[in-house]
């Protein structure tokens, strides 16, 4: 029983393992063909079976359909760009089939253009063969297309049966729909896949599967057997899209769709075009767009055409260089070459210190002033000093009175001028006898009979005398056999002639009361702390006495520039109560250097004063008069003012030419009177 056991258990293995290996092969076959579609690597598939020839099956299967995705790739790249120049993907054997089906439809297709026969009598391989009579085929009639397809199947049947090598399955093409391979499997054409039913063959959708090589901006389209990419956007304005989904410049000037004038000539560029004149200018022209030439300014459109220092000239057709005269500023001018500006010296020719001295500067000048004339800076000119009023009780025992360069000294009734100008003596009345019985003089008048008076009052009140007021300039004092003056408490002190108040400079002294930030003005029986802030734009310049705001303004700053105001000045002048006031007093002097004639053509230039503010009780004006070659603006106190009072005289100095004031001076005058008459 043993061996016959071995024998019968040896048979049925063998039956069961020739049973699984039929039952395999189309499972393996099958599983080949998924992996295949699915991209993967048919030398490296997983195996389903221990036996060696399911694993065949496998990478046979997987092979065929992947040549037939690389074949129907080649075939689309040929119908879409009749070119086999695309980069092919896949591995190199799949990149080489897929190269190989786009020449062999080019063939194809280069027959039919030909005018010859689809089936074309040369030694390439069955697939090739195939390939370039479908592509031929693609462009004929229907009815030749199918003649030609026939003829190809005969053929093939022919050569099928004239070839040993096939087996009887395949002759005259077999029950396969496409075609046939030597074991009697069949296959299908590239872009087409096998039916279930192993004979028929289906179109294969590269979109769907995601097998296509359409790049990124084109869309993938689904064709019988291949497919083609087509772009997604618009090819832009002057473009045109092609059948072969490509971009194409349009010719507008080929098509005339350009809007070139008639002097123009259209002339095609990428996307667009241009309108060349059809009659070029001349050189130094350039053409606008109706074709005139028009000039060209090379002043403007070179950059620096002309040497350095050397100023560009336009000129029709071209341009000239000319050399460069600077133009200098005030207080210089031109030298005899032309080429650079030197200081004038303004105190050669006319006197334009009125009599002073004449000091040259740099771009400008100083005048050097005699005894009794300061120089303002403002006007630069020579002023004259009003010195009672700059030294109000100092310098004259009664009466000062201003005259042009110095001043001179009065004294009131009952009195003469001393030897020296200044004080003043009393006059004995009683000389000239100007009573027939005995005269008694007394200070400043005289009181008769003397006899009496002196037997019968002992003492004699001077300041209640006739004439008595004019013995003290402020208060008198009678004493037995005597009198003596006072002065007010604050702001004076008495003169060395024991009669007259004089004025402390609290300034000099240094008894005042101002800050470091403020300046010191003396005025009579005081002093005033005055801080001047200059307004934006402006610079400080001036001396102690007036100060002056000079406008500085900023680069490419309009509104300061365009502003009138040149400067903006502040003095100080202190004025007494006026006890006899009987005619204007001249207070204040404002120079200019416009000339006199002026005044005989004021449209060509004029200098205009006004009064802008601080006009109390309308006490002042300001009149003008011509003196010396020069405009000046005298300020007048007109009506009488009782002190104390303080206030701003706001002065315009105007410059007016053709009409129109070209610039202006401000002048701030700090008056302050006195409540005394000295």
């Amino acid at each position: 029983m043993g061996p016959w056991i071995v024998i019968l258990l040896s048979l049925c293995g063998i039956l069961r393992g020739q049973e699984a290996e039929q039952t395999s092969l189309e499972e393996c076959c099958r599983d080949g063909k998924e992996r295949g579609l699915q991209g993967q690597d048919c030398m490296a598939l997983p195996l389903i079976s221990e036996f060696i020839t399911c694993r065949i099956a496998q990478e046979q299967c997987c092979l065929a359909v992947m040549e037939n995705t690389s074949c129907n790739h080649g075939v689309a790249v040929a119908r879409e760009r009749g070119a086999c120049e695309a980069l092919f993907y896949g591995s190199i054997c799949e990149a080489k089939i897929a190269k190989t089906c786009c020449h062999c439809c080019l063939l194809g297709q280069a027959a039919l253009k030909q005018g010859l026969s689809c089936n074309l009598d040369l030694s390439v391989l069955p697939q090739c063969g195939q390939v370039s009579r479908t592509c031929c085929s693609e462009g004929l009639p229907e009815g030749e297309a199918k003649s030609t397809l026939d003829q190809a199947a005969d053929n093939r049947l022919s050569n099928d049966m004239d070839n040993p090598t096939l087996s009887d399955k395949c002759a005259g093409g077999g029950p396969c729909s496409q075609h046939c391979f030597d074991n009697g499997t069949c296959s299908c054409f590239p872009g087409f896949k096998l039916k279930p039913d192993g004979h028929s063959c289906e179109d294969i959708n590269e979109c769907l599967l995601g097998s296509h090589h359409c790049q990124v901006g084109e869309s993938c389209i689904n064709t019988e057997g291949a497919y083609r990419c087509q772009r997604e956007v618009s090819c832009g304005t002057g473009y045109e899209l092609t059948d072969s989904n490509d971009c194409k410049d349009i010719d507008e000037c080929e098509v005339g769709t350009h809007n070139c004038h008639s002097n123009f000539v259209c002339q095609n560029t990428q996307g667009s075009f241009r309108c060349q004149p059809a009659h070029r200018c001349d050189t130094g022209f350039i053409q606008d767009a109706l074709g005139s030439c028009i000039d060209i300014n090379e002043c403007l459109t070179h950059t620096e055409p002309c040497p350095p220092g050397q100023l560009c000239v336009n000129t029709v057709g071209s341009y000239i260089c000319q050399r460069n005269s600077p133009s200098c500023g005030r207080g210089y001018h031109l030298n005899e070459e032309g080429t650079r500006c030197v200081d004038v010296d303004e105190c050669l020719g006319t006197d334009v210190c009125a009599g002073h001295g004449c000091v040259n500067t740099i771009g400008s000048f100083r005048c050097e002033c005699r005894a009794g004339y300061i120089f303002n800076s403002m006007i630069r000119g020579c002023e004259d000093i009003n010195e009672c009023r700059h030294y109000p009780g100092r310098l004259c025992a009664h009466k000062c009175e201003n005259v042009d360069g110095s001043y001179q000294c009065s004294c009131t009734m009952g009195f003469k001028l001393a030897s020296d100008g200044r004080n003043c003596e009393d006059v004995n009345e009683c000389e000239s006898n100007p009573c027939s019985q005995e005269c008694a003089n007394v200070y400043g008048s005289y009181h008769p009979p003397c006899a009496a008076v002196y037997s019968l009052f002992p003492d004699i009140d001077e300041c209640a005398l006739p004439g008595g007021g004019h013995i003290c300039s402020y208060r008198c004092n009678n004493s037995p056999g005597s009198f003596h003056c006072t002065c007010p408490p604050e702001g004076y002190t008495i003169a060395s002639n024991g009669r007259n108040c004089q004025d402390l400079d609290e300034c000099v002294t240094g008894t005042h009361n101002c800050s470091e930030t403020e300046t010191c003005f003396n005025v009579q029986g005081g002093f005033r702390c005055l801080s001047f802030e200059c307004p934006p734009n402006y610079r400080r310049a001036g001396e102690s006495r007036t100060i002056a705001c000079i406008k500085s303004c900023q680069p490419n700053d309009v509104s300061c520039l365009s502003d009138p105001v040149h400067s903006i000045s502040h003095t100080v002048v202190s004025l007494p109560t006026f006890r006899d006031f009987n005619r204007p007093e001249e207070i204040l002097f404002l120079r200019t250097t416009a000339p006199t004639h002026s005044a005989l053509w004021p449209g060509a230039h004029s200098i205009i004063f006004d009064i802008l503010g601080g006009n109390v009780h309308n006490a002042f004006d300001i009149v003008k008069r011509y003196e010396q070659g020069a405009a000046m603006g005298v300020v007048r106190q007109v009506k009488p003012i009782t002190g104390p009072l303080r206030t701003v005289l706001k002065l315009a100095m105007n410059h007016v030419a053709s009409g129109v004031i070209s610039h202006r001076n401000i002048i701030n005058v700090h008056i302050d009177v006195s409540e005394f008459s000295f």
